[in-house]
């Protein structure tokens, strides 16, 4: 069943992706846009590289993060609450990206955004991480979370409020509200060797992931170095994330949403859902995207924004279950 489930989603994400791409204000023929895409020259090649091509790849390249962040996060704490969102660190990451835009760096030096949201969201999961080190409990770690998340939140403000124009508080309020409108294939070049180098290494921490599922000693029984495997994750995590984040902006529940849908298919082994996890955090938000621009073509409707409202209810629910279930 699991392999099955796999390849199911792996269609999905593409069949999302090939509608992303094909969708848009644009009325041209899908001959034309691939026409377009591989060398073709005037106006439907530049909408085929330069416009649909970056936004219907980051879906891709953001969902994937999300979601193999949030089964990683999760097989770390053994905590079903436990996601990017949740524990601050996609807020950390925004604020990162925010303080970039603030200070002017990404306008002098590109670069520096993604940096920034990397560090900030480096941050909060390596606080996390000596909080569970010191036998932090599991609702502690998640209360700590929010915290986290609502002191990111309040800077965020702060810098809004002191903006010194306002082309830079627009910009930020974007990454604020999480978005794929407008993006660029710099963006998507930019994102996407940070997104697979940290999913690389949350999949290198699977099987010491299964093993703490035991627990912490009997991980070490088993010769696996807990420490380094801690260490694998928090930087995976900062790493797709951050990237994540700094092209998109804050796409919210993706990382929560997405592990617990499929844990069934999978079981409980957290090495076994990462990789399907990033390809069912592909398919939700390229799925949302297109909500989006078909609802509202204008695209007042941010994509988190949609991402929020489906994923909040959820997050209520597994909150009762698992009062009920205690």
């Amino acid at each position: 069943m699991s392999r099955t489930a796999t390849v199911v989603l792996g269609g999905l994400a593409l069949g999302f992706v090939a509608g992303s791409f094909f969708l848009g204000p644009s009325h041209i023929s899908p001959g034309a846009l691939l026409d377009g895409l591989f060398g073709g020259q005037g106006i439907d090649g530049v909408i085929a590289r330069q416009i649909r091509l970056p936004r219907a790849a980051l879906g891709l390249v953001v969902g994937s993060a999300l979601g193999a962040s949030g089964a990683a996060l999760q097989g770390l704490f053994r905590n079903p609450l436990a996601s990017p969102d949740v524990t601050g660190v996609t807020s950390c990451a925004g604020l990162g990206a925010v303080l970039a835009l603030y200070f002017g760096l990404a306008a002098q030096f590109p670069l520096l955004l993604p940096l920034f949201a990397v560090l900030g969201s480096l941050g909060s999961a390596a606080l996390l991480f000596i909080l569970s080190r010191r036998g932090a409990a599991i609702m502690a770690l998640v209360l700590a979370g929010v915290v986290i998340s609502s002191l990111a939140v309040a800077l965020t403000a702060l810098a809004l409020t002191f903006a010194p124009n306002p082309y830079a508080m627009s910009e930020m309020v974007l990454w604020m509200m999480g978005s794929l409108k407008d993006r660029t294939l710099h963006e998507l070049l930019v994102a996407t060797p940070l997104v697979l180098a940290g999913i690389a290494l949350l999949l290198s921490a699977g099987r010491a992931l299964d093993a703490l599922t035991l627990g912490e000693e009997a991980a070490h029984s088993l010769g696996i170095d807990v420490a380094g495997a801690r260490a694998r994750v928090v930087v995976g995590v900062a790493l797709a994330t951050g990237a994540a984040t700094a092209a998109a902006g804050a796409v919210s529940f993706v990382g929560l949403v997405v592990p617990h849908i499929l844990r069934p298919f999978y079981g409980h082994s957290p090495a076994r859902l990462i990789l399907p996890s990033a390809l069912g955090g592909a398919v939700l938000v390229t799925a949302a995207d297109l909500l989006v621009r078909s609802i509202d073509p204008s695209e007042q409707l941010r994509l988190g924004v949609v991402t929020a409202m489906l994923g909040a209810p959820f997050f209520f629910a597994l909150i009762i279950g698992l009062r009920r279930d205690a």
